[in-house]
């Protein structure tokens, strides 16, 4: 159950509370015109605002969330040490070559539910077809693609979060680093960036993210059709190096769902100063003129 579906049952049984409370302390009503009539509403009423202020008190001293939010002024105004650094700013996928940008490595060994998506990719690729891609059909890149987007991402450093926002489609990803850990997997909602929980260790910002919807997701585009499955996890290591104009980010990936072992790489995103965000919008009529769009080339 949602954080917001969870308050509403919360209040609705507070509110139950209150209502029984006051059903149980009401007297035998007084007959009309009586001398006891007056009183005896005066100390219903009294019982039944002291019968909800005590329903109320121990529904929020029950609540078990205790959540607040990492924009909630209590939250941002919090003492904590200073980071090492700070990655606001605008910063580019370094490409040094035609598969920089690529996550999957040359050799690896996939389970067989993973290789059959694999060999199909390979077929389709013989016949000069494309496999599977959903990024052309609007479907989120996730992670870890969206980070080696062509388009760079904006991110934005607060004491609780750091936000990313890619220009590719305007995909947000939030880094949570107000202490909190891993949402229980029976409330939580999968997305294609995952919920990623960030700490400082040394001079490395440590990002953990897992929580994935295992559709629709895949760990490469126009290559190695590997899909990403809802078991993916990704530790990510961030550094500032080079005065703070490179920012140095070691991935190690497993899924056991979909490969054996750890993959890893390492990618540098280089600080630029001269772009803004704008509005990005993936509409699939506008995308009829790419291949991997087309009815007779795309093989779903």
């Amino acid at each position: 159950m949602h954080r917001a579906s969870w308050t509403v049952v919360r209040r609705a049984a507070a509110a139950f509370l209150c209502l029984a409370a006051l059903a149980a302390s009401a007297p035998t009503p007084a007959q009309p015109g009586s001398a006891n009539s007056a009183d005896s509403a005066g100390t219903a009423s009294s019982a039944g605002a002291a019968s909800s202020a005590d329903a109320a008190s121990s529904a929020d001293s029950a609540d078990p969330e205790a959540h607040v939010g990492v924009l909630a002024p209590s939250n941002l105004g919090k003492e904590r040490p200073a980071p090492p650094f700070n990655l606001t700013g605008t910063w580019q996928h370094e490409f040094t070559g035609p598969d920089s940008w690529r996550f999957v490595p040359k050799k690896f060994e996939l389970t067989p539910w993973a290789q059959t998506y694999y060999d199909a990719g390979v077929k389709a690729q013989a016949e000069g077809k494309v496999y599977r891609d959903d990024i052309g059909q609007c479907w989120p890149a996730g992670m870890p693609l969206i980070m080696t987007r062509v388009w760079p991402i904006d991110m934005i450093q607060l004491p609780t979060a750091i936000y990313m926002i890619s220009h590719f489609m305007n995909s947000v990803r939030v880094i949570y680093m107000d202490g909190r850990e891993h949402t229980d997997p029976d409330y939580v909602v999968p997305s294609f960036n995952g919920e990623s929980i960030g700490r400082w260790e040394g001079d490395e910002l440590v990002i953990d993210t897992q929580y994935f919807p295992g559709h629709h997701h895949w760990m490469d585009q126009g290559g190695a059709a590997i899909p990403a499955s809802e078991d993916l996890h990704i530790v990510e290591r961030v550094r500032m190096v080079e005065n703070g104009q490179v920012l140095e980010i070691g991935y190690t990936m497993t899924d056991p769902k979909s490969w054996k072992g750890e993959w890893k790489t390492t990618k540098r995103f280089g600080r630029v100063n001269d772009v803004d965000l704008i509005e990005a919008e993936c509409l699939p009529d506008l995308n009829e003129n790419l291949p991997g769009t087309q009815s007779k080339s795309l093989v779903r």
